[in-house]
C-alpha cells in the first residue's frame, strides 16, 4: 500500500488559489492579505509586448505574462532563465551590482522558480529553486536557496491555531518543568516577564486564560498571510526557508533549515543566523546571533541573545543579552545577562534568574532521583556553579550562590545569598561560607554588575532590569540570612553548654542575636549547623558566621544609605533637615519578587495579576505598559524598601535621625565604600601576586603584556575614581 500520498492538480493551480475556498472571506479574493501586507507603495503595470519579448529571449517562461506586473523602472535584460507562476510583482531593476562584505551580485532576477511574490526595488534573486508566496522588500539579495517558501496557515513562530485548524497543532514552550506543567505559548514580543508569570501562577486558572486570549489577539487567525523578507536582507547559500517572516537587514549565511519563525531585525538591533543551523518553532529577538551548527527547537530568543558552535536550545526561553555557546539547554527559563559557554554543560526544568554564568561539564538537572521528569530548579540572580558541578531536582538557590566542584546527590535548598556551597567529602559535610564574595571576590561582584549595564543592548527596554548586587531580592535574603545565624548560632551554644537541652527557636535566636551583635569570642568554637539545606542526614555547616553576620549588617546599611545619599543628590538639596521631610513614607520593609529581571514589589505583582483577572488589563501591550510604569517607579520604590532596610538593621528613624547620628551614619557609608574599593583592587591583584599565577612568566615583563598592568586596569582605576567622589559628596552632606 501506497504510503506517501501523491496528488495530481491541475497546472493552472500553480501559483493560484493559495487561500482554500472555504477559508476566503465574502467578498475577497486570494490577494486580500497580501495587498495589505505590500506596503512598498510601488505602482505596478503590465508587461508591454517588447518586455515579454526581452523576458522569452532571456530564457524565462510564464504560465500567463498579464499575471506579471512591474514597476515603470522594470528592466527586462536583469531577468534570465526564470519560470514564473501566479502573480508576482516587480519593482525597479537598475543595472548595478549589490555588494555585501565578499558577495558581489548584479541587480536581477536569475535562476530561478518564483511563485507568487512581490519584490521591492533592486533586489538580488540568483539560484533560489522554489520562491513562493513571499513579499521582499528594497535591495534584498537572495543567493543559492534551495526552497523559501511560505504556507496559507503560517504562523511565523507564534502559537496560534488558524482557520480550520485542530487545537492540538498549538506551538506551546514546555518551560520550566519537562512534563509540561508551566507550558506557555510563544509569540513575538514576549518579554521574560510575561513568561515567569505565566509559567509561575498555575493555581490562576483565571490569569493564565487571560494570557491565552492576549496572545489570540494579538494576531489575525485568517489564512493567506504571506512571508516577508525586510530590506537590505541577505540570505544565502541556504537550503530550506519556510513561513518565516524575516525583519531588515538580517544576514543568513549557510543555514540548514529555518521553518515556522519570526526573525526580529532591524534599527532596534541586526539579527545574523550562520551555517549549519537549524531553527523550528521559534521566535528570534533583535540582535540576536546565531551560528555554527545551532539546533532550536520550540523557543524564544530574546533581543541581543547568542546561540553558538552547536548549542542546542530547545522548550525554552532565553532571555535578553544572554550566551550559550556549545550547550544543551531544555525546558528552561533563562533570565537577561545568562552565560553558558564550553562543551558538556546541560541545563535542563530550571528558572535561572539572571546574571548567572554555567560552566564547562555542569549538569544542572536530573530527574534521576524521581519517578517522573516533573522536577525543578530554581536560581536567584547571580548563580555561578563551578566546573563538572552536578545538581539534582528538586533544588533552589539564593541570589549570587556559588558552588565549588563536585557531585551533589541530593537535594539542595540553599537561602543564603553570596555564598559558597561545597561538599566537604572527607567530613561527609555540606559546607556554607556566607558572604564569599564581598570576602574574597569583590572585584567579580562588583565588575559583573557594571558589565551587565554596559552589555545591555537592548533598545526598546520594556522591562527594567536591576544589575546592581544590592537589591530588594538580595538585600531581603540578607535580612533572613541573619535571622537563621542567629538562630542556628544559639542553638549551637545551647547544645555546647548542654547537649541534652531542647530549647525553642525564639530563645535561640534571641540568644545567637546576643552573642552576634556583642561578638562574643565564643562564637568562633562554635560548630554552627543549619537544618533543610540538604535533603540528607549529613551535617550542614555554617562557616565564619561571626564575619558573616557582620559583613550582611553593613552592606544592607550601606545600601540604604547609598539610596538616601543618591536620592539627596538627584534632589540637589543643600538644606539636609528639609531633604529628610521630602522623603517618601518609610513602612515596614516589604516583599520582592523577581519577574523576568525586573524586581517588583510583590503586592504590585498582585494587582498585576489582579488587573488581569478582572480586565483592567486587557493585553499584552498593556501587561508591557505596566512593566515600564513600574520601571519608572523603581528607583522610588527601591528607595522606600532601602530606608525600611536601615531603619531595621541600625534602630534609627531616618526621619527623626540627630545630626551626630546622620553624621556617624555618612563616615561608616565612607569606610565600607572604601572597604569595596580596596577589595576590589585586592582581590583582582592575586591574579598578580599568586606564585602559580606568576610561574608560567619569565619576566615581570612578560605578565604585564599579557594581564596588562594592575595598576592600569580601567575598571579599578574607575572604581577609585568613583570612591573619591563618592567622599567629597558625603562631606558636603555632613550636618
Amino acid at each position: 500500500m501506497s504510503q506517501n500520498l501523491i496528488k495530481k492538480v491541475p497546472f493552472s493551480s500553480l501559483g493560484n488559489g493559495f487561500i482554500p475556498t472555504q477559508f476566503l472571506p465574502e467578498g475577497k479574493d486570494e490577494y486580500h492579505l497580501r495587498n495589505i501586507q505590500n506596503r512598498s507603495g510601488i505602482d505596478y503595470r503590465r508587461l508591454t509586448a517588447y518586455e515579454i519579448e526581452v523576458l522569452v529571449r532571456n530564457g524565462n517562461t510564464s504560465a500567463d505574462w498579464n499575471m506579471i506586473l512591474v514597476s515603470d523602472a522594470f528592466n527586462p535584460e536583469l531577468v534570465k532563465n526564470c519560470k514564473f507562476y501566479g502573480l508576482v510583482r516587480i519593482g525597479k531593476l537598475e543595472p548595478y551590482c549589490l555588494e555585501y562584505s565578499d558577495l558581489i551580485m548584479p541587480v536581477g532576477l536569475y535562476n530561478s522558480t518564483i511563485i507568487s511574490c512581490d519584490f521591492g526595488d533592486n533586489v538580488v534573486i540568483d539560484n533560489v529553486n522554489y520562491l513562493s508566496h513571499y513579499i521582499i522588500g528594497n535591495e534584498v539579495m537572495i543567493v543559492k536557496v534551495n526552497e523559501l517558501s511560505t504556507t496559507n496557515h503560517a504562523k511565523f513562530g507564534n502559537g496560534i491555531v488558524k482557520h480550520g485548524e485542530d487545537e492540538s497543532i498549538r506551538i506551546w514552550l514546555e518551560i520550566c518543568n519537562e512534563n509540561g506543567g508551566r507550558s506557555v505559548i510563544p509569540f513575538n514580543s514576549m518579554v521574560p516577564g510575561d513568561a515567569w508569570l505565566w509559567s509561575k501562577y498555575r493555581e490562576d486558572e483565571v490569569m493564565l486564560k487571560k494570557f491565552v486570549e492576549f496572545t489570540e489577539h494579538e494576531f489575525d487567525i485568517q489564512r493567506g498571510y504571506y512571508g516577508k523578507i525586510g530590506d537590505r536582507t541577505i540570505i544565502k547559500n541556504t537550503h530550506i526557508v519556510k513561513d518565516v517572516w524575516i525583519g531588515s537587514d538580517a544576514y543568513i549565511k549557510g543555514a540548514n533549515k529555518l521553518k515556522n519563525l519570526t526573525i526580529n531585525s532591524g534599527p532596534e538591533g541586526r539579527s545574523q543566523i550562520g551555517e549549519g543551523c537549524e531553527l523550528v518553532n521559534g521566535i528570534v529577538g533583535f540582535g540576536c546571533r546565531i551560528f555554527y551548527g545551532v539546533k532550536a527547537v520550540r523557543f524564544v530568543m530574546a533581543s541581543h541573545s547568542q546561540l553558538k558552535y552547536g548549542a542546542r536550545l530547545i522548550n525554552s526561553y532565553l532571555g535578553n543579552n544572554a550566551t550559550i555557546s556549545c550547550c544543551e539547554v531544555l525546558n528552561s527559563l533563562i533570565f537577561p545577562a545568562h552565560e553558558q559557554h564550553h562543551n558538556n554543560s546541560f541545563l535542563c526544568a530550571a528558572v535561572v534568574m539572571g546574571q548567572s554564568n554555567i560552566p564547562a561539564g555542569a549538569t544542572i538537572g536530573s530527574n534521576h532521583n524521581s519517578r517522573s521528569p516533573d522536577g525543578e530548579i530554581i536560581t536567584g540572580r547571580g548563580f555561578w556553579p563551578g566546573l563538572c558541578v552536578s545538581l539534582k531536582h528538586n533544588s533552589r538557590f539564593a541570589c549570587f550562590t556559588i558552588l565549588a566542584k563536585g557531585d551533589y546527590s541530593y537535594e539542595l535548598d540553599i537561602p543564603i545569598p553570596f555564598s559558597l556551597v561545597s561538599n566537604d567529602l572527607a567530613n561527609n559535610r555540606l559546607v556554607v561560607m556566607p558572604a564569599y564574595w564581598f570576602m574574597y571576590n569583590m572585584y567579580a561582584m562588583a565588575r559583573n554588575a557594571w558589565k551587565y549595564v554596559d552589555r545591555d543592548k537592548r533598545v526598546e527596554r520594556i522591562q527594567k532590569i536591576e544589575y546592581d548586587f544590592l537589591a530588594p531580592d538580595s538585600v531581603n535574603e540578607m535580612f533572613n540570612a541573619l535571622r537563621v545565624f542567629e538562630t542556628e548560632t544559639g542553638r549551637a551554644f545551647f547544645r555546647m553548654e548542654n547537649p541534652t537541652l531542647v530549647v525553642d527557636d525564639a530563645d535561640c535566636r534571641e540568644q545567637g542575636f546576643e552573642l552576634l551583635s556583642k561578638q562574643k569570642p565564643v562564637v568562633n568554637d562554635l560548630e554552627v549547623m543549619a537544618e533543610g539545606f540538604e535533603n540528607n542526614k549529613r551535617k550542614t555547616v555554617i562557616i565564619k558566621i561571626q564575619q558573616s553576620y557582620n559583613i550582611f549588617r553593613q552592606m544592607i546599611e550601606y545600601y540604604g544609605m547609598t539610596q538616601l545619599i543618591a536620592f539627596m543628590q538627584n534632589e540637589d538639596i543643600t538644606d539636609i533637615q528639609q531633604s529628610f521631610k521630602k522623603l517618601p513614607h518609610i513602612g515596614e520593609r516589604n516583599n520582592w519578587l523577581n519577574v523576568g529581571g525586573q524586581l517588583i514589589p510583590s503586592d504590585e505583582v498582585d494587582v498585576l495579576r489582579k488587573n488581569i483577572r478582572e480586565g483592567a488589563i486587557d493585553s499584552w501591550n498593556d501587561l508591557h505598559d505596566e512593566y515600564v510604569r513600574l520601571g519608572e517607579a523603581y528607583a522610588n520604590l527601591k528607595l522606600v524598601h532601602a530606608l525600611a532596610s536601615l531603619q531595621e538593621v541600625s534602630g534609627i528613624q531616618i526621619k527623626t535621625v540627630s545630626k551626630e547620628t546622620f553624621n556617624e551614619l555618612l563616615d561608616k557609608t565612607v569606610a565600607t565604600k572604601k572597604w569595596i574599593t580596596e577589595n576590589i583592587k585586592t582581590s583582582r591583584s592575586k591574579d598578580y601576586t599568586n606564585p602559580f599565577r606568576k610561574m608560567i612568566y619569565d619576566s615581570q615583563e612578560e605578565m604585564d603584556k599579557v594581564l596588562g598592568k594592575l595598576d592600569d586596569n580601567s575598571f579599578i582605576n574607575q572604581q577609585q575614581q568613583a570612591f573619591e567622589e563618592f567622599v567629597a559628596l558625603a562631606q558636603q552632606l555632613k550636618l
